[in-house]
């Protein structure tokens, strides 16, 4: 039986919620942004009315207001955002109980041996689409294939609202012509190593001899080889890298960084988000562990045991050690993450005497502060209050 596989990839997902609950914002410009009252930071989601003007994510906001100076920016609301997510996935979850989510906006879906009880595989689409769009009012494009890489090309080659087929047997019709820039997983850097070699589409890549590859990058060359070829056989996976007790968020990076100090900032948000979610859900986790992917696609993921804890600052702190222990400082990164893992619910664990002593009644004050803060946050939105080192 050949193996059917989704990719859900939602359009514009921070500025689609907005418009979801503010439909004011529909049919003009709009841009979820950094710090739009002060006019500073970058356009993290701009809607498809801003993008006619040229307006991209990571522009500047002082640069988008030059080019529509209409353009409604709005602030980031992650809890939110979230929430959100965790709705589409629960619509996802009717189809398929396989779902590998990749970041908060797509998730994989194996849906192998469903179409007795859907439909042919674009029906399929449809109705998830459809579903979407009526309960969230949402976009969403999705890719089909029999393999995970290839959903996800499929998925980027029409949006909004796309649905896409792309099978091994379309492939040379169909990617092979793209820029091999346009291969998912080919940074700016690879991409630029590979032009150096004559490789400018995919397909090149694709009849490279494989030799010259794995000269030049490695084992990574032989991945690249592979995936040109529509070759990918990882199964989706509810969470590939920890077991389903765990919490953990990570960002692909606007480009990619050696900068350390802007990669503290990145992992203490996401130590904010991981911490959050832990609380809400009264969890602690005895391991932190931080995911790195670089920029030739090599992933590793690291881990440290720890006291219980759901407190932001010391899963920030573990993440930090993590990073300088497992990193050189000289090699790009494009992708990091964080999350804690070993999951127990709070309260669970027996004090004895020695927790008694010494820190224990000053990391219970943390915790009530961390609570508090949380209230706040789930009221107001997830940014009406930062730690300092995030309000550069």
């Amino acid at each position: 039986m050949r193996r059917l596989v989704f990719l859900v990839d939602m359009n514009a997902f921070y500025i689609a919620c907005e418009m979801a609950r503010n439909p004011k914002l529909k049919g003009r410009p709009a841009a979820v942004a950094g710090d739009p009252k002060n006019r500073s930071g970058i356009i993290l989601s701009p809607n498809y009315d801003a993008r006619k003007y040229g307006i991209k994510t990571t522009m500047l906001v002082h640069e988008a207001a030059k080019l529509c100076p209409d353009i409604v920016f709005v602030q980031p609301d992650h809890s939110y955002y979230n929430s959100m997510s965790r709705k589409v996935m629960n619509i996802l979850s009717r189809y398929s109980p396989v779902i590998q989510q990749n970041s908060i906006d797509e998730a994989w879906l194996d849906l192998t041996g469903c179409e007795a009880l859907f439909g042919k595989p674009v029906e399929i689409a449809e109705k998830i689409m459809s579903d979407i769009q009526n309960e969230l009012d949402l976009w969403c494009s999705i890719g089909i294939s029999e393999n995970k890489f290839l959903a996800k090309m499929a998925s980027e080659m029409k949006k909004p609202l796309g649905i896409t087929e792309l099978w091994r047997s379309d492939i040379k019709e169909k990617m092979w012509p793209l820029k091999v820039g346009d291969m998912y997983g080919v940074g700016r850097q690879t991409e630029r190593k590979l032009n150096n070699l004559s490789i400018y589409t995919i397909g090149d890549l694709a009849k490279c001899h494989i030799g010259i590859l794995i000269k030049e990058f490695g084992k990574y060359g032989e991945e690249l080889h592979r995936l040109a070829n529509g070759i990918d056989n990882s199964p989706v996976e509810e969470n590939p890298h920890h077991d389903n007790r765990s919490i953990s968020r990570s960002t692909t990076l606007p480009k990619d960084t050696i900068d350390m100090e802007y990669l503290k900032t990145i992992l203490l948000e996401l130590s904010e988000e991981v911490g959050l979610e832990a609380r809400r859900q009264d969890y602690k986790g005895k391991t932190v562990y931080i995911i790195i992917k670089y920029s030739d696609f090599q992933t590793i993921t690291r881990q440290k045991s720890v006291a219980p804890t759901y407190l932001t600052r010391e899963i920030y702190e573990t993440g930090v050690k993590l990073l300088r222990d497992n990193w050189n400082g000289t090699r790009p990164i494009r992708l990091i993450g964080i999350g804690i893992g070993g999951l127990e619910e709070d309260g669970m664990k027996q004090i004895s005497l020695f927790d008694m002593a010494g820190d224990r009644s000053s990391i219970k004050k943390e915790e009530k502060l961390e609570r508090a803060l949380d209230t706040i946050k789930e009221k107001y939105g997830f940014d009406s209050i930062k730690r300092a080192r995030l309000l550069k």
